[in-house]
């Protein structure tokens, strides 16, 4: 892969030439067929995946397709700090190549390269602390309104 197809990816567009390099480093890219599953919802994430190239479907067994992404999309990105189950399952709907970091090759990196792993880190955060301010008007009409009791 190269430092300009990592450009794409809005998560690390504060990244130099020079750490984007040294990231290259620790990701594997892969070539998925149309209908190959990236990773099963249930089974213990074991890391990120970027997309660089053809698009990725998002489904639950429960609500079927929730999202359809292309590439620069980032996939599972905390789980490169915690091991939990996927919540959906990734699968490709069109011939796909992504770039896959394992929890291990992160801990790798963060060993080798201290302020390119917290500059990831912060960037992960960044990223999620934006996604649940996107998520909350739709948390707030979901949930039981409570009662003003002037304490709040």
């Amino acid at each position: 892969m190269s430092v300009e197809s990592l450009k794409r990816f809005a998560l690390l567009e504060e990244l130099s030439d020079e750490e984007r390099e040294l990231l290259d480093e620790h990701l594997e890219v892969e070539e998925l067929a149309e209908g190959r599953v990236l990773f099963e919802e249930g089974v213990e994430a074991e890391g990120l995946f970027l997309v660089l190239e053809g698009e990725v479907a998002l489904e639950t067994q429960e609500q079927g397709r929730l999202a359809r992404l292309g590439p620069g999309a980032v996939l599972g990105g905390l789980s490169l700090i915690s091991a939990r189950r996927r919540e959906v399952t990734a699968l490709a709907v069109t011939a796909c190549s992504v770039a896959h970091m394992e929890r291990a090759s992160f801990r790798r990196l963060v060993d080798d390269a201290p302020r390119l792993g917290c500059r990831l880190l912060e960037a992960l955060l960044h990223e999620t602390a934006a996604q649940l301010r996107e998520a909350l008007p739709a948390l707030r009409q979901a949930l039981p309104s409570a009662p003003n009791d002037g304490h709040g």
